[in-house]
């Protein structure tokens, strides 16, 4: 096929110009006649908590005075789809849920799974072989066995699998469930060993391979539906838990040449494959060596990150995600992994806590990622558990010795996006007069219009929302974040 500048072939070209024309011919027939914006609101130094605060209505404005403060909602352009909002099923997970007494069950799962009384999750993830957040190692398969033989999910069916079927039920049904591996079996790697790092063994990529089938279809077995998988979490990372390195060449070829084939001849082929599952730093560079190769590339869904690489003290990198998006339009941008390190239990107040969420959530948005998985959806009081002390913050955690749950702000946060933006949504054109004010927006499938204004600041913010030459008059509270909800 003929190619353009910067390697876009027709068809990413006309991608692309779909992508951002979609909506074009809906520009001048979106109109806010009869329309009413209904306000939530989180807000710190305040009981607001996704609290309905106000109902505006737009009145006639033409050019904004060049003192006026104004978030700009363009409902005539748009964008990626909308998949989801959720988080991640772990062991730690399951086994604090499973230590909870019924009514605080019943809580949790209305507060994340249940569209109308919670916040309406409808993605999750699960580990393949333990992670940190397990309280064990374990893995599926007894030690040498290179035909699977013995391959068994016992493991999981104690703990994670009732969580998940719970959540599953819980948000009506169904959820977008993905897995991702930590690590092979120890014996299947170059440093025998699940933990710091070390490569997967030429001579099992094959056996390797067919154990992402073998987790699907025992999953399906017990009526939950693998929606899709990473190859790898975190493949440039050696840690001290379960961890495998793949540089970008490496994990490509075997996705081409042993994972795609071999989910396609198992019947696997409509599962979502996602690369890279690590930072937006390297992601470029990744995503450039996958889908600039076309043998691997018809395999990939999309390519998933985390938010980890600015641990240093840097700034994070949301302008790779647009690098990513403009030059690969027709692939996904998913997050796949986020949490606040370091747990303290003095801290669960920090706003800073749901400001991390936000801040990212609407610059990631913006910047291309079509949806967004939370890490550990519950945790105890010490932040765990965890096999190797790597504890760390959940939006919600359970004390163990009480049985209540406590929300940090980053549950309300994280609300603001997941309760009000439908899966299928498009994202809109949006943007903010004044740097305070950081701003997202999508349309939904209803027609019905929600816009995230966080302002970032100490200072309360008077600013209108304005569409087509009409405005309504509102106001960011400070260290807040507000959903405008327009029908």
């Amino acid at each position: 096929m003929k190619r353009f500048l910067y390697g876009l072939t027709v068809l990413q070209l006309v991608a692309c110009t779909a992508k951002q024309n979609s909506a074009s011919d809906n520009a001048a027939s979106y109109s806010t006649d009869g329309k009413k914006v209904t306000v939530y609101t989180t807000a710190d130094s305040s009981s607001y908590r996704l609290s309905l605060t106000d109902t505006l209505e737009f009145i006639e404005k033409g050019q904004p005075f060049e003192n006026e403060i104004m978030v700009f909602v363009d409902p005539g352009k748009s964008f990626q789809s909308f998949l989801g909002v959720g988080a991640a099923i772990t062991d730690a997970s399951a086994e604090v849920f499973a230590k909870l007494p019924e009514a605080a069950q019943q809580e949790f799962l209305t507060a994340h799974f249940d569209k109308q009384n919670g916040i309406g999750y409808t993605v999750a993830r699960t580990n393949i072989n333990s992670c940190d957040f397990s309280s064990d190692m374990y893995t599926y398969v007894a030690d040498g066995d290179k035909e699977l033989k013995t391959f068994t999910i016992d493991h999981d069916r104690k703990f994670k699998l009732p969580l998940i079927k719970a959540a599953m039920k819980a948000a009506g049904g169904s959820l977008n469930l993905f897995a991702s591996p930590w690590s092979p079996p120890a014996w299947m790697k170059d440093n025998n060993n699940m933990l710091q790092g070390g490569k997967l063994k030429p001579e099992y990529y094959d056996a390797w391979a067919m154990y992402y089938t073998k987790f699907i279809k025992e999953y399906e077995k017990e009526n939950v539906p693998v929606w899709g998988i990473s190859i790898q979490n975190e493949p440039m990372a050696k840690q001290r838990w379960e961890s495998c390195i793949y540089t970008a060449e490496e994990e490509r070829d075997f996705l081409k040449n042993h994972l795609g084939p071999t989910m396609h001849k198992e019947g696997l082929q409509d599962k979502k494959i996602i690369v890279w599952d690590h930072n937006r730093d390297l992601i470029y560079q990744r995503a450039q060596t996958y889908f600039n190769d076309p043998e691997a590339s018809k395999y990939i869904w999309g390519i998933g990150f985390h938010w980890y690489e600015d641990w240093s003290g840097g700034q994070p990198m949301y302008d790779n995600l647009r690098r990513v998006y403009e030059s690969f339009p027709d692939k996904h941008i998913f997050f796949t992994e986020g949490c606040a390190e370091s747990f303290d239990s003095t801290r669960y107040n920090a706003w800073v806590l749901g400001e991390e969420y936000g801040r990212s959530m609407i610059n990631d948005f913006n910047n291309g990622m079509t949806g967004f998985t939370d890490w550990n959806i519950l945790l105890d009081e010490t932040g765990g558990p965890n096999h190797v002390q790597n504890f760390c913050f959940a939006p919600v955690h359970a004390d163990t010795r009480t049985g209540k749950l406590i929300y940090t702000n980053a549950y309300y946060y994280i609300g603001h996006f997941s309760k009000f933006i439908q899966p299928g949504a498009k994202r809109i054109s949006a943007s903010a007069s004044r740097s305070q004010l950081l701003t997202t927006a999508f349309q939904n499938t209803d027609g019905s219009v929600a816009v995230v204004v966080m302002n970032q600041s100490s200072k309360p913010t008077d600013f209108m929302l304005w569409i087509n030459g009409k405005a309504a008059n509102t106001k960011a509270l400070p260290h807040s974040i507000s959903t405008y909800l327009i029908k």
